[in-house]
């Protein structure tokens, strides 16, 4: 008798499954098709939407800018301040016959230059718990880091080494 039962039930939810599909695909089918009947009303409104969110969009550029420039005329912290007496100026010869250039800015006490090919860099130095000298450029992602024995020069938009060994005179001795 129990296996009567099961069979039955079993044979129930097949029906209902093989009956009900048909109208689930029909409805699905149906649903799709009304979306795009209407998409051209929608579509309609987000078209004179997006000029006053452009007119919002250019605003916040200016604003960004200016804060650029703001930021560029920041002065450093006493912490960075003192990385920077720290820092090994000068051309350092690095693997592969590669090699780096980095002398400080006129003007802009703890700020570097770094020229590495043809790119240049203007770099800060960031305070370090580890007694490491960091410079960075945060725009470009570009990291010059100087311990005792070597230096090297990282992106860290893409966490590769660009210039790796890289020896400055103070470093050689």
């Amino acid at each position: 008798m129990l296996k009567n039962l099961v069979l039955s039930l079993v044979g129930a939810v097949a029906i209902v499954t093989f009956c009900a599909a048909p109208v689930a695909i029909a409805q699905t089918v149906a649903a799709a098709a009304k979306p795009a009947a209407k998409a051209p009303a929608p579509a309609a409104a987000p078209a004179a939407a997006p000029a006053p969110a452009k007119a919002k969009v250019s605003t916040p550029v200016k604003v960004a800018a200016a804060g650029a420039a703001a930021a560029a005329v920041v002065a450093l912290s006493a912490g960075q301040l003192d990385a920077a007496q720290r820092v090994y100026t000068g051309t350092a010869a690095c693997e592969f016959g590669e090699s780096v250039s980095l002398t400080p800015q006129q003007g802009k006490p703890g700020h570097f230059t770094l020229t590495h090919k043809k790119a240049s860099y203007t770099l800060v130095p960031e305070e370090t718990t580890t007694g490491a000298v960091r410079l960075e450029d945060k725009r470009a992602g570009i990291v010059w880091l100087q311990i005792p024995s070597k230096s090297m020069l990282m992106n860290s938009k893409i966490g590769q080494r660009v210039a790796d060994n890289c020896l400055m005179a103070e470093q050689k001795s």
